[in-house]
């Protein structure tokens, strides 16, 4: 798994764990919601900038999106 890959995979673990759409998620963080799909998907290589705004509008820090997971 590249970084892209796990930085989107905790976006999207985090997202679901608040219970958030990816439209809701998108609106609080000030991006398009076919952005952060792509960001999710492991398809798109957000900026620092971006990935800051995500991890603020998910209340958490950022360096939470960079965390190793155990997959059950």
């Amino acid at each position: 798994m590249d970084l892209r890959d796990r930085v989107g995979s905790n976006i999207q673990r985090l997202r679901r764990e608040k219970r958030l759409s990816q439209e809701e998620l998108a609106d609080r963080a000030g991006i398009h919601q076919t952005y952060l799909s792509g960001v999710e998907g492991g398809k798109r290589n957000p900026s620092v900038l971006v990935l800051d705004r995500i991890s603020k509008a998910l209340g958490v820090d950022a360096v939470e999106l960079f965390r190793r997971h155990r997959r059950n």
